[in-house]
C-alpha cells in the first residue's frame, strides 16, 4: 500500500468475543484468514497461553500475514487468587508487545486473545483493556477474546459477540482433540 492511497480498512473497530463456550478465539482466527485473503496483515498475542496449538503451525505457513505470539508458560494455565508475579509479569510484558504491534503500522488487525480472561484472574487491568479499545489507531481493527467480559469493556467495543454453550462433548468426556480444540 502506498502512502497517498487509502487504507484498505478504512476506519477499524472494537470488536469482542466473549461467553462460557469454545469458538472466541477459533472467530478471531477465522477473521485473520478471511483479511489475509485481502491482503491485510494480522497480529495475534495469545495471554495466557504456552502450549503448542495448531494455529501456531499454520501461522509459520502464512508468514508475513498472520504472526502470533503467546504470553503465557507453557503447558495448561492455573492461575491463582491472588495470581503469581510470574503469570502477572508474563501478561504485562505481552500487553506491551502487543500494544506495540497495535501502534507499529505493520498490522492491520490486532488480536488480543484471552486477555479478558487475563483480566478476569487479575493479570490485566480494566483500565489497561480500556485504553486499547480508547487509544487504538484509527485504521487498525482491534479484537478482544475471552470468557467474563466486563460490562464497561462491551460498552467500549463497536461489536460483541457472546458464544454461548447448547450443548458441549466435553460433558459426555471428550477431551480437547488436535486441530479442533488445539
Amino acid at each position: 500500500m502506498k502512502r497517498d492511497e487509502p487504507h484498505p480498512l478504512g476506519k477499524g473497530y472494537v470488536q469482542v468475543y466473549t461467553g462460557n463456550c469454545k469458538g472466541k478465539t477459533t472467530a478471531a482466527l477465522g477473521l485473520a484468514f478471511r483479511a489475509m485473503g485481502h491482503g491485510l496483515k494480522t497480529y495475534i498475542g495469545q495471554f495466557m497461553k504456552g502450549q503448542q496449538y495448531g494455529e501456531l503451525e499454520a501461522a509459520k505457513l502464512v508468514k508475513p500475514y498472520i504472526t502470533i505470539e503467546q504470553y503465557g508458560k507453557e503447558g495448561f494455565i492455573h492461575v491463582k487468587n491472588p495470581p503469581e508475579p510470574e503469570d502477572v509479569r508474563m501478561a504485562q510484558e505481552g500487553l506491551a508487545k502487543a500494544w506495540l504491534a497495535m501502534t507499529s503500522g505493520n498490522y492491520d488487525i490486532l488480536v488480543f486473545d484471552e486477555i479478558i480472561t487475563a483480566h478476569y484472574f487479575h493479570l490485566i487491568s480494566l483500565d489497561e483493556m480500556l485504553k486499547i479499545a480508547r487509544n487504538k489507531p484509527d485504521n487498525v481493527e482491534v479484537v478482544l477474546t475471552g470468557r467474563y467480559a466486563p460490562r464497561e469493556l462491551i460498552d467500549a467495543a463497536d461489536l460483541v459477540t457472546e458464544m454461548t454453550e447448547i450443548k458441549h462433548y466435553y460433558q459426555q468426556g471428550v477431551n480437547a482433540r488436535d486441530g479442533i480444540e488445539c
